[in-house]
């Protein structure tokens, strides 16, 4: 496999990492809640839910869709309802006032942020589609474990330094005072825009 197909498989995911999706807005809002920290270890739980599918895409994932489409569609309705769930969540908490006292120490624990992460990326199925469309191109027939290996840390690296950088920003104290000005309409824009891509996610 040429160093060239390596450039293209990660230049084209991390374009796929940097669009608006569920785990950038998770990201998001972990970081402007709970902190950098927290924010960090969802970001490796996204990571590692991106290496999943990626590792699924890698094992012929598109041609189990291609003869039974129905899982697709299966895959995608169960997504799309558990990003719904969140934004229920979210829209229906958004007028309790936050806990400033919680803010040095983040009520949740790294275990559950990088559950949270893995989650997140995994009820979003179009990833699967999406890089068995870019191996198909680029990774030949009789590649080797070293190389998927290599491809798998590309993925992982995209996806979990993405992810960090979005919880960097939205931690930043002037983004967490914004935050707690407008907690009520921000946490309602979040829900709302988790809703609209399960929504996508489940009927495309």
């Amino acid at each position: 496999m040429t160093l060239a197909a390596f450039g293209t498989i990660w230049f084209l995911h991390l374009l796929a990492a940097i669009s608006p999706g569920p785990a950038v807005v998770m990201s998001a809002r972990t970081g402007v809640i709970e902190g950098m920290r927290t924010g960090a270890m969802l970001a490796v739980g996204i990571g590692l839910g991106g290496m999943i599918w990626a590792l699924l895409a890698l094992c012929g994932l598109a041609f189990v869709f291609q003869a039974a489409p129905a899982l697709l569609i299966v895959l995608k309705i169960c997504g799309g309802t558990y990003l719904l769930w969140m934004a229920w969540h979210l829209w229906r908490a958004a007028d309790a006032p936050l806990d400033m006292g919680a803010q040095d120490a983040p009520p949740r624990s790294a275990l559950s942020a990088l559950r949270l992460g893995i989650v997140t990326q995994l009820a979003n199925p179009k990833p699967a589609v999406l890089f068995s469309a870019i191996f198909l191109g680029t990774v030949p027939a009789g590649t080797g474990f070293w190389t998927y290996l290599a491809i798998l840390m590309i993925v992982f690296a995209n996806e979990t330094i993405w992810n960090i950088l979005v919880a960097r920003i939205f931690s930043l104290e002037r983004s967490r005072q914004g935050y707690i000005s407008l907690k009520s309409i921000i946490d309602r824009g979040f829900g709302a825009t988790l809703a609209l891509l399960g929504v996508k996610i489940a009927a495309t």
